[in-house]
């Protein structure tokens, strides 16, 4: 698997063209380091040298790393993330004996002595601060410098980690923010202090809070493998979602897993850990095999935007590919056994800061969010992936109709699989509503959730199923009701074929199909969304008081 880490570090990169990294490093000389891409470019591009891989670039990368060393230290450019990521790279390149030794010395030199105020942006100055999820990257920079032998900070790590320790939840799980702060928690801001804990505890920290980060990292490991869909993807849910690096940070969090695990004797969790490393692993090559390479789950020019926060840029994002990949790489032990990937049935359900609950079954797999961030999704059943099928197929993330990325949609909707009912002349749909779950389980072939929503005195039961056939969806209320149903139209380079009959809706993308089927009729609600991975149209299914609609994900 190590290899295999270079080799997807190295696809990573391709992406730049070596006119796109001069043009870069032109901006940087003149501009000056503003935020970590760059650095981030130069270390990835250093370990890949280290590792025999773009030769051509040696000496582009030597003033590339010059030009980092003397400046980082001396600018806010978020050193915060990369001190360590350029700590690990002179690492590299000094195992490997790249470069002569009084080189990478003077390199390192450069990261003595450092003024924390100028160098860095965001960390806790008194215990009564509450910086979140930035300060977890300055304290493993300022580990990293410690290992590195430069300088003695444990006691400054240590004063971040009291404050960082008061966010995890009871699952082991990451807040952001608390409750009283905002409801919403982005997954992957819970994933990135794991990830990261991950490499402070691997590069020996094993001070007063040890033990208690190993048992949360230990604690969280069941969620982790839970909140891993069919396909290999993690959660979805909040900012930074659906971008290629998401799954390598989720690599590096399940090699640390699997080394614990492994460490205390639970073999059989450790080869699970690896399995579903392996399943991220293959997700990130299959969007690094279309050409060209793009940093987020869809098929827009990167000139577009398409997908992505205004800080989610293609220059910052697309080497974070590396960068996290490379995170796993330090961390794995291939003497662990890789099991078979678990696709046994699942229900699992989070804590009320992260409000989830995700099915799995028959090799489907169901992710709800039943009070979402309306910036970035909307609530209901926010996706549903068939192992092996485009994971856009059906939904993948929910449309939010005000969202905080590009979608270029004019006069966006809300758009999730959710429950219905008419009021007055107009249908209104659970996208916003109270919802409780009430009950869900699964057994030998099967997973099941049931789900109360509620909206200005009308209430919906909404029963969901799934098993090998698919995801049966039983809907209950007075009067009419109904079923939102999404229907993929376009990747940013491939158009769907969407096919309506009275009671069956089709989407045939990929050589799959996407298959609604219902006891009601089906109409199309003639609207159109976006998230991340592209263009949605809405259909819904209507019925009075009992509907049924049926899911299948089958090849054409």
């Amino acid at each position: 698997m190590k290899e295999k880490y270079i080799d997807i570090m190295e696809k990573a990169l391709s992406a730049y063209t070596d006119e796109h990294i001069i043009s870069y490093f032109n901006r940087v000389k003149t501009e000056g380091l503003t935020e970590h891409g760059f650095a981030r470019l130069t270390a990835n591009i250093g370990i890949l040298i280290a590792h025999g891989r773009r030769e051509d670039l040696r000496s582009l990368f030597v003033e590339m790393m010059d030009f980092c060393c003397k400046n980082m230290p001396r600018c806010k450019a978020a050193n915060d993330f990369t001190i360590r990521e350029i700590l690990c790279c002179l690492m590299c390149l000094e195992e490997h004996k790249t470069f002569e030794i009084e080189k990478i010395v003077w390199w390192k030199s450069h990261f003595i002595e450092i003024d924390r105020d100028k160098c860095y942006t965001r960390f806790i100055k008194n215990a009564d601060e509450d910086i979140r999820n930035w300060a977890f990257f300055t304290l493993v920079s300022e580990w990293m410098r410690k290992y590195n032998g430069l300088c003695d900070t444990e006691e400054f790590v240590e004063f971040q980690l009291m404050a960082q320790l008061r966010r995890f939840d009871e699952n082991g799980q990451y807040h952001d923010y608390e409750k009283n702060e905002s409801p919403y928690q982005p997954v992957i801001y819970d994933l990135v202090p794991r990830t990261l804990t991950a490499m402070l505890l691997h590069f020996g920290y094993r001070g007063k809070y040890y033990e208690e980060l190993r048992a949360l990292m230990k604690k969280v490991t069941p969620l982790t493998l839970a909140f891993q869909s069919v396909n290999g993807e993690f959660a979805f849910g909040g900012r930074s979602n659906q971008f290629i690096h998401n799954e390598a940070m989720l690599s590096t969090f399940l090699e640390f897993a699997a080394n614990i695990f492994y460490e205390d004797g639970d073999i059989e969790t450790a080869k699970k850990c690896k399995a579903a490393i392996a399943m991220a692993v293959e997700n990130m090559e299959l969007w690094l095999s279309k050409n060209p390479i793009r940093h987020v789950k869809n098929r827009f020019p990167t000139e577009t935007n398409f997908g992505c926060e205004d800080y989610a840029y293609f220059d910052k994002y697309m080497i974070t590919v590396a960068s996290n990949i490379y995170c796993a790489y330090l961390i794995c032990d291939e003497s662990i056994p890789c099991g078979e990937p678990d696709m046994s049935p699942l229900t699992f359900e989070t804590s009320e800061y992260f409000h989830k609950l995700v099915l799995r079954a028959g090799g489907y797999y169901l992710e709800f969010d039943v009070n979402a961030d309306p910036h970035y999704d909307c609530s209901g059943l926010g996706r549903v992936h068939k192992i092996g099928a485009p994971s856009a197929i059906c939904l993948s993330v929910p449309c939010p109709k005000h969202p905080n990325y590009v979608i270029n949609v004019d006069d966006p909707a809300d758009i999730s699989l959710c429950p219905g009912v008419k009021c007055g002349d107009e249908w209104s749909f659970a996208t916003d509503w109270e919802y409780k779950i009430k009950e869900y389980k699964a057994d030998e072939n099967s997973a099941f959730a049931d789900i109360i929503c509620r909206h200005n005195g009308a209430e919906v039961i909404s029963k969901y199923t799934l098993n090998e056939n698919g995801v049966n969806i039983d809907v209950y209320g007075d009067g009419e009701v109904a079923f939102m149903l999404p229907a993929f139209s376009f990747d940013g380079e491939t158009a769907s074929e969407i096919r309506s009959t009275e009671n069956i809706l089709e989407i045939f993308y990929e050589d799959w199909i996407c298959r609604y089927s219902t006891n009601g009729s089906i109409a199309d609600l003639k609207i159109r969304g976006g998230n991340r991975n592209g263009i949605y149209e809405a259909y819904f299914a209507k019925e009075n008081k009992n509907l049924n609609v049926k899911i299948e994900i089958i090849k054409a």
